[in-house]
């Protein structure tokens, strides 16, 4: 515990304060209790939707009890950054096949770090009105049932597409946790939710990922495909992902509550490499020295140069049949990697079988 006993209740009113002042949008307080998303959890992980992403299930019930992934915490202070820039034309990229789709949040700089040192200085800060206390930062870095804290600290409900919602924001956000051995007074859960009989994003979802409201199949998810799975995608889900490389936006592209969100004020979030407007074709030919170059600080990098290149050549599959399209995949057909050979003569097959789009 501190070295001093604080004000809790004007010490929780400087933490939110004292984010706004570090560039988030929103602050709550939460306690330690997820008993009910606990066992949503549970379900989904019994139900296998979680695919390869075995740490979902890895940490016991760490995830679920911050008390036992952090012992001694006692509030948990849920932040909440906004990342879309300004007008980054997502319906209308989705509308031209020879484009790249590249999830909004991945266009610029990397925000585990952005944000890990922010909620850093936001720990020093307190540290510094209150002296020693312990505490623990998280930005997607541990298991940390996210989205159930910001609903408990009051940031938001989870909607149907599974995200965290937000009537002034929409969901074009990202989450962070500050764990704190501090019995700060907590913030009233958001108990409402204002889906209501809403259900676009279940029904344009481009592969049908979700099995039901609030349950997602990430197997089937283009999020999950593109980003997380090590492995071939599955041939039958190929033409359904369309142009889109890293991510999947579609699910809050249709989102009502997104009228609402608000251009964010962070210049590191805003697209590099013209990632918000370039050519499938194009990037394809990125060899890896420029890969690593121009996804320094990415998120991107996630990928890594590999399924890069396999996702390129699913879009460049699903696009019309131009010479650059033909030419940029016929320069990779002897790629060392199977995987990326693989995707290369399937997405070749599709362009002489006539099943792309039109022919220039």
């Amino acid at each position: 515990m501190s070295a001093v006993t604080p004000d809790l209740p004007a010490l929780a009113q400087s933490i939110k304060d004292w984010g706004r002042e570090l560039g988030f949008a929103h602050v709550g307080i939460a306690g330690v209790a997820l008993g009910e998303h606990e066992q949503h959890l549970e379900r989904w992980l019994a139900a296998g939707y979680h695919g390869e992403m075995e740490y979902m299930g890895a940490h016991g019930s760490k995830r679920s009890h911050p008390d036992e992934l952090v012992p001694g915490t006692l509030r948990v202070v849920s932040l909440r950054m906004d990342y879309l820039p300004g007008d980054t034309q997502m319906a209308q990229r989705l509308a031209q096949p020879e484009k790249a789709y590249v999830s909004r949040y991945a266009l610029g700089r990397d925000y585990h770090k952005l944000i890990r040192k922010r909620v850093q200085h936001l720990a020093e800060r307190i540290q510094q009105a209150i002296g020693p206390f312990g505490f623990r930062a998280f930005v997607d870095s541990a298991p940390v049932l996210e989205k159930a804290i910001a609903q408990e600290a009051g940031l938001g409900w989870i909607g149907k597409n599974t995200l965290l919602l937000n009537r002034k924001a929409g969901s074009y956000f990202f989450l962070a946790e500050l764990f704190v051995d501090l019995p700060l007074p907590v913030d009233p859960a958001q108990a409402s939710e204002h889906c209501g009989r809403c259900q676009a994003c279940l029904d344009i979802c481009p592969t049908g990922a979700f099995v039901g409201p609030y349950v997602l199949d990430a197997r089937r998810c283009i999020s999950y495909l593109t980003i997380e799975l090590k492995s071939a995608i599955p041939v039958e889900l190929r033409p359904l992902i369309g142009n889109r490389v890293f991510g999947c936006d579609d699910c809050q592209i249709v989102c009502p509550w997104n009228r609402f969100a608000r251009p964010t004020g962070e210049s590191d979030f805003t697209p590099r490499h013209n990632l918000d407007n370039a050519d499938l074709a194009h990037l394809f030919l990125w060899d890896e020295p420029t890969f690593l170059s121009n996804t320094e600080g990415s998120p991107l990098r996630r990928a890594g140069y590999e399924r890069w290149l396999r996702n390129l050549a699913v879009g460049l599959g699903n696009a019309p049949s131009t010479i650059p399209v033909i030419e940029a995949l016929k320069a990779r057909q002897d790629h060392p990697s199977e995987m990326v050979r693989e995707h290369v003569q399937w997405a070749l097959a599709r362009h002489e079988g006539g099943e792309a789009n039109g022919v220039e």
